[in-house]
């Protein structure tokens, strides 16, 4: 029996194989814990995060609501450094709940992907 960290991890791998971010259109990959969702735009090339934001601080609303705000915030930082088009990477997990308001919001904000 594969357990569901296995099974995220094997998706992951799979996924990174074929997407990879650079400084003109890096990759926006997303983290989500039970309580918080975190999300980084990366230049796979340099190696370096351009900018991150997380919902700590966030407190008001469902889970989704507030992976809403998150994507809003990270089309804002992406905006002012300006990038425009992002590379999504769902990091394993299922373009679903959290995971879809949050993209949904950030394309709302002006990101391309």
């Amino acid at each position: 029996m594969v357990s569901k960290i296995e099974r995220r991890n094997k998706i992951k791998t799979r996924i990174r194989g074929k997407i990879s971010g650079t400084a003109a259109r890096p990759r926006m990959t997303v983290f989500r814990s039970n309580k918080q969702i975190y999300v980084q735009l990366i230049d796979d090339l340099a190696g370096s995060t351009l900018a991150a934001t997380s919902s700590k601080g966030i407190e008001e609303g469902t889970k989704s609501e507030i992976a809403a705000k998150v994507g809003k915030a990270i089309a804002e930082k992406a905006l002012a450094q300006g990038i425009t088009e992002v590379v999504f990477d769902r990091n394993g997990y299922l373009f679903h709940g959290r995971v879809k308001s949050l993209a949904d919001a950030a394309r709302e904000g002006g990101l391309k992907f």
